[in-house]
């Protein structure tokens, strides 16, 4: 089977905004029942003296949601690429009770893994970095987002508070862009296929990765600009006019507007997006002034059991190790 796509993708990845007009099954509103649920399985652990992380799957039973959350994995796996839970109630937790309940949900997903090399199992999204140093990760700013992947087969996103202002979240296919650009830009496809030194994979130096990959089929994809222009200064290899091109063509058609769907992740909503089959992005917001009113999402890198097969040029990243002792 060849490394390179020839055809059209039509499969049920190759979405596009307009296809959710009349459409919201990719959302799950938590009914009460369910709320109940989870605050007993909350309750079970604090009962034993149980809190994050300190405990697994089986210790956080879900009864009836267990199926919500495995028709949910399978959209992630095989269908859209993501899916959003609605409605988790997070005003009437503590912080800690809120990470027992995230990492309990995730654990009926994936794997949680390390987000940092303290092996942070829950990272918190807000804007504390300074946008003017190359190194501050991008998401730790108010700016705009560019559509890109995380280093997981998942990436979770739990929204605790809102900006005063903007912080749209937003989700383009990736079966679509690659569509687009057979259609009308075929002349670059092979420039995706080419290895690229990537920053910010989890490891100390960039290493090399394609932006497009396909296996049994299957296109994949790892995607921030940033990254790949970081990656190439770090290593002493500019970028070509070509390459500066092919980028250039990537970022426009990830822009087309009738490629993506966009939602405000409301107090409560988790939101779930497949990397490899789906970018993400959140455009430019204005926080609050007070510290306990700024936008705050909490996040999780979750490894899938039954991920896609991934070609050996483009190795599945998940995480950082989480080192002894860390919890």
């Amino acid at each position: 089977m060849s490394i390179i796509l020839r055809d059209r993708i039509t499969t049920p990845a190759a979405w596009i905004g307009g296809d959710f007009k009349e459409d919201d099954s990719w959302i799950h509103a938590l009914s009460q029942a369910e709320i109940a649920v989870l605050d007993a399985a909350l309750s079970g652990l604090e009962a034993r003296g149980r809190t994050f992380p300190h405990f697994t799957r089986d210790d956080f039973p879900l009864g009836p949601l267990e199926a919500v959350l495995a028709r949910c994995a399978d959209d992630l796996l095989n269908g859209r690429g993501f899916c959003v839970l609605r409605g988790l109630p997070v005003e009437r937790y503590s912080d800690t009770q809120i990470d027992t309940l995230y990492y309990g949900i995730g654990l009926h997903l994936g794997e949680p893994v390390g987000q940092t090399p303290r092996g942070d199992l829950i990272g918190k999204v807000m804007a504390v970095g300074d946008p003017d140093d190359k190194q501050t990760r991008v998401y730790e700013t108010n700016l705009y987002l560019p559509y890109h992947s995380d280093p997981s087969d998942v990436v979770g996103l739990l929204s605790i508070r809102k900006a005063r202002q903007g912080g749209l979240s937003s989700l383009v296919s990736v079966a679509a862009i690659y569509n687009e650009i057979l259609e009308n830009h075929r002349e670059f496809m092979g420039l995706f296929y080419r290895p690229w030194y990537f920053s910010h994979l989890c490891e100390d130096q960039p290493s090399l990765s394609p932006i497009f990959s396909v296996r049994e089929g299957r296109l994949s994809c790892r995607y921030l600009r940033q990254y790949i222009e970081l990656g190439h200064e770090i290593m002493g290899q500019p970028l070509s006019r070509v390459e500066i091109e092919a980028l250039d063509l990537f970022d426009r058609m990830i822009a087309l507007d009738h490629l993506r769907i966009d939602m405000m992740l409301e107090p409560g909503d988790l939101q779930f997006a497949y990397n490899y089959a789906v970018l993400h992005s959140r455009n430019a917001f204005v926080d609050h002034e007070a510290a306990d009113k700024t936008r705050k999402l909490l996040r999780l890198w979750l490894k899938m059991p039954d991920t896609r097969p991934l070609a050996p040029e483009f190795p599945g990243r998940n995480g950082f190790p989480v080192p002894a002792g860390a919890y």
